[in-house]
C-alpha cells in the first residue's frame, strides 16, 4: 500500500467514527504501527485536517476537510453509480434529480479513467412494480425530518378507516413496493408507521418537535430489533 493510500484510509476510518477513537484502535484497523499512526496524523494535520487528538481520550476529525474525489476506488465509483440508479428509479422524482445531479458533479472531477468507468457501468437497476402514489407529499416530509418540525396528516389506514393526526417525522424509508413515514403520533403516543400513498392531506408546521430525531431513531431501532449500519 503506497503512503497516499494509506492515509486516504485512515481518514475514512476517522470519518466513521462520531467519538473519539484511541491511536491504538485506529493502528490495529489500519494493520499499522503506532509510530507510523501518529507521522500519518501529524502528516494531515499540516495538510488542513483538523484532526483533534489528546491523551487518553483519542483522535476525533472535525468536519470540513475534503479529500478530492479522484481517490475513488473503481469499486466505489460503481457503488456510487448502483446507488443513485437505484435513487432515479425508486426514488421520488426530486430526489431522483438530485441523485443525477449529484452524479454529474462528481464526474466532473473525476480523472478520465476514473470518468470512464462511472459512465460505462454495467451494474443495472433492474425494473420493478410501479410504486403507489405518495410523491407528491415525500418533499415535504424529508423537509420536516431535517428541520424537526411536526406535520399535520389526514391518513387512511388499511382497513378504510381515517383520521387526523399530528406526527414527528425522524425517517423515511423506501421499499420496492411502498414508501414508509416513521414518526411519533401524539394520537396514539408511540412510534407509528404511515404509508405515503395513505396520506390523504398533508399540512407542514413550524412547529419544531420536542425531542432530538436522532434519539428517537435511535430508540425506534432498539423497539424494532433493528441494527445500526
Amino acid at each position: 500500500m503506497s503512503r497516499a493510500e494509506r492515509l486516504l484510509d485512515l481518514m475514512q476510518v476517522l470519518r466513521r467514527h462520531r467519538q473519539p477513537v484511541s491511536g491504538k484502535s485506529l493502528a490495529g484497523e489500519l494493520g499499522i504501527s503506532l509510530r507510523t499512526l501518529y507521522r500519518d496524523i501529524a502528516t494531515l494535520q499540516a495538510q488542513g485536517a483538523m484532526i483533534d487528538g489528546e491523551p487518553g481520550v483519542g483522535y476525533l476529525l472535525r468536519a470540513g476537510f475534503l479529500l478530492p474525489p479522484l481517490m475513488f476506488t473503481e469499486e466505489e465509483v460503481e457503488a456510487l453509480v448502483l446507488g443513485s440508479r437505484w435513487v432515479v428509479d425508486r426514488g421520488d422524482s426530486r430526489l431522483g434529480g438530485a441523485a443525477r445531479n449529484a452524479l454529474a458533479k462528481i464526474a466532473a472531477v473525476l480523472p478520465p479513467d476514473k470518468r470512464e468507468g462511472l459512465d460505462s457501468s454495467a451494474l443495472l437497476v433492474g425494473p420493478g412494480e410501479p410504486i403507489p402514489a405518495g410523491d407528491a407529499e415525500l418533499a415535504s416530509i424529508r423537509s420536516a425530518i431535517r428541520a424537526e418540525r411536526k406535520l399535520e396528516i389526514a391518513y387512511r389506514d388499511r382497513d378504510g378507516s381515517e383520521s387526523r393526526r399530528i406526527v414527528w417525522p425522524f425517517a423515511l424509508g423506501f421499499f420496492d413496493r411502498a414508501r414508509v413515514m416513521v414518526a411519533w403520533c401524539e394520537l396514539r403516543q408511540s412510534f407509528r408507521h404511515f404509508r405515503t400513498d395513505r396520506i390523504l392531506a398533508l399540512t407542514p408546521s413550524e412547529t419544531r418537535y420536542p425531542r432530538r430525531r436522532q434519539a428517537m431513531l435511535k430508540e425506534w431501532r432498539e423497539a424494532e430489533g433493528i441494527p445500526q449500519r
